[in-house]
């Protein structure tokens, strides 16, 4: 009777001592599944479902700092300024030492045109993280807008050198967009290369890098330039060509012929075919000129003038001078290309080569239309 008593009491206490099931979830871990679900969808652009999963978590966990910030990035991702800039007003008030906070304020502000606000909360931002590259990007914006260039330039540069690797690029072409504007070509080249030494190396940089080098007459280094685009891009056809005919303006033929067949790779065009039958002309390869000619005329898609100038031009080369004049008419006949001078003046020349009087005319005169300075046609 005893050890029955005593087992009996040891079965209450055992009982007595556990734990008791919870009624249900913990609504603080419901809420941290919703916030990241939430968080999930923004960044997936799913934005109804991320303020839907948002307005769960205000339910369960009312005071989660990270909310307001969270529902002002959604905000923001679906341009609604006023509510998003709300969101993160009520954000900076729960946690006013986040630079981020501060520098989507100033960024809102700016684009609502209130730019002392602006000002005011990108200086914020900028005190807290001075390496903000949101923060120096708005800056920059609202410093051109005020005329203050040399500013603005300064900003974009530095929020550069603070941004991750994939913003880099962006930011740098838009200094040197800027500095083309406004004619200064030695600048955004002394820019460029001081990027590229950096490591901002993307084929964007790379491509506009060479354009510049090309302007600034040094060959040979836009053509390495232009490789390193080409081979950051392999899509695209046209990079390959421009280091062909930068090859080909260096006298290495070799190399230029070899870049034209990577272009080739990419995609089949009649403008590079047309290129290499120049290099066959070149060497005075009739049948590979012939070859890479009829090439070209079966490629040649028309949907480019400069394709249709270029295969007009090998045609002449020939000897095939009516067939070039027929394409060359073609083009100049059209309205949006009666402005072209160049394109006016090349058929008046094939015009004057064939005997047409009356083409002659009409083309000399709508290239002195174009460019009052030509005085001589053809």
């Amino acid at each position: 009777m005893v050890r029955t008593a005593l087992a009996a009491v040891a079965v209450l206490v055992v009982l007595s001592g556990c734990p008791k099931e919870p009624d249900g979830p913990d609504p603080r871990q419901q809420a941290e599944g919703l916030y990241l679900a939430g968080t999930a969808a923004f960044l997936q652009g799913h934005f109804k479902e991320a303020h839907a999963h948002f307005d769960e978590v205000k339910k369960l966990n009312p005071q989660d700092p990270r909310l307001p910030a969270a529902v002002g990035e959604v905000y923001l991702a679906e341009v609604r300024l006023n509510d998003a800039l709300t969101a993160f007003q009520e954000a900076v008030k729960v946690d006013p030492r986040r630079g981020t906070t501060w520098s989507r304020i100033g960024y809102i502000q700016s684009l609502l045109g209130h730019k002392e606000e602006a000002i005011k909360a990108l200086d914020q931002a900028l005190a807290l993280n001075s390496h903000d590259f949101n923060a120096l990007e708005a800056r920059g914006e609202i410093e051109l807008k005020d005329g203050q260039f040399d500013q603005a330039i300064t900003s974009w540069l530095l929020a550069a050198e603070a941004a991750p690797d994939v913003g880099k690029p962006s930011l740098v072409l838009r200094v040197v967009a800027e500095l083309g504007k406004k004619g200064q070509g030695a600048r955004a080249l002394e820019v460029l290369e001081a990027q590229v030494k950096k490591g901002v190396k993307g084929p964007e940089v790379m491509s506009e890098l060479a354009e510049q080098l090309v302007v600034a007459n040094r060959l040979a280094e836009a053509r390495d330039a232009y490789t390193a685009a080409a081979r950051g891009t392999p899509q695209d056809p046209t990079l390959w060509e421009l280091v062909g005919e930068l090859d080909r303006k260096l006298d290495q033929p070799a190399e230029a012929e070899a870049a034209f067949h990577e272009s080739l790779k990419v995609k089949d065009r009649g403008v590079v075919h047309v290129s290499l039958a120049r290099l066959c002309q070149a060497k005075n390869d009739e049948a590979c000129a012939k070859a890479e000619l009829d090439q070209a005329l079966q490629t040649t898609s028309g949907e480019e003038p400069r394709e249709l100038v270029d295969l007009a031009d090998l045609l002449a080369s020939v000897g095939r001078k009516s067939d070039a004049m027929a394409i060359v008419k073609s083009l100049a006949d059209e309205p949006e290309q009666k402005g072209d001078w160049a394109l006016q003046l090349k058929a008046a020349q094939l015009a004057r080569q064939l005997g047409d009087k009356d083409g002659v005319k009409t083309w000399c005169a709508n290239a002195q239309a174009a460019d009052a300075g030509i005085k001589k046609c053809p």
